[in-house]
């Protein structure tokens, strides 16, 4: 939902820039926004499970979870302390986050529980909460319809760039305990097309077995630039 119906929708009014040119460089962090907005207002929607596309509203329940603690708390991992965020889709995941838990405070949507010195973010009304995703996946698209660089620039600014110093170091603290690496990477799907007569008439889902093969082969197949010996 967020590549298809997120990034594919919106429209930019009459005589309007492009959002390289009219947000510049909030541009690509008020995208993802918007994108995973689309993705995560629809995923509270009963019509999804009339469809059949997941069993019960409780995977949109436990994707709200997932979301706020990872924008609040789990990303700021990745960044060195003292540092602020930089990259795009970090920006917009506390920004959206970080958002919702304010405008949801007086409401108590999203509470902050410090117990046993460790911070938690719970979402006590998922239904509230995904009102106030609506409301700003209205503001953002109005944002980008209209160029308003200066209301792109406070919302990023505001609420994507900075993180807590007393929270960044708790959760550093946190996760060298963990003893592993920020970053993942995954196995793709493979889709093989299965032939007859010259025409497809199934495809087979085949997984690669080593990550490295994988992206050696995707190079191959896929980069722009000559392969260097």
């Amino acid at each position: 939902m967020h590549e298809v119906i997120g990034h594919a929708s919106g429209q930019i009014e009459e005589g309007i820039a492009q959002p390289h040119e009219t947000l510049k460089n909030y541009a690509s962090a008020l995208e993802e926004g918007r994108a995973d907005l689309v993705a995560l207002y629809y995923l509270m929607d009963p019509k999804l499970v009339e469809l059949g596309v997941m069993p019960s509203l409780d995977y949109g329940k436990a994707s709200y979870d997932e979301y706020i603690t990872k924008g609040l708390i789990i990303q700021s991992s990745r960044i060195k302390f003292g540092n602020n965020i930089e990259e795009s889709h970090m920006r917009n995941r506390q920004m959206v986050a970080g958002w919702a838990y304010e405008k949801g405070k007086k409401e108590n949507v999203i509470e902050k529980i410090v117990k046993d010195n460790k911070t938690y973010f719970v979402v006590n009304d998922y239904a509230k909460l995904r009102v106030l995703f609506g409301d700003l996946l209205r503001e953002i698209q109005r944002i980008k319809s209209q160029g308003d660089y200066k209301a792109g620039h406070d919302l990023i600014e505001n609420y994507g760039v900075k993180i807590d110093p007393a929270l960044h170091k708790e959760v550093l603290d946190r996760y060298s305990k963990l003893k592993i690496a920020p970053y993942a990477g995954f196995i793709q799907p493979k889709l093989v097309p299965v032939m007859k007569d010259g025409k497809i008439v199934d495809v087979k889902i085949e997984y690669p077995t080593s990550f490295v093969d994988q992206m050696l082969e995707y190079g191959k197949t896929y980069g722009l630039l000559p392969a260097v010996n």
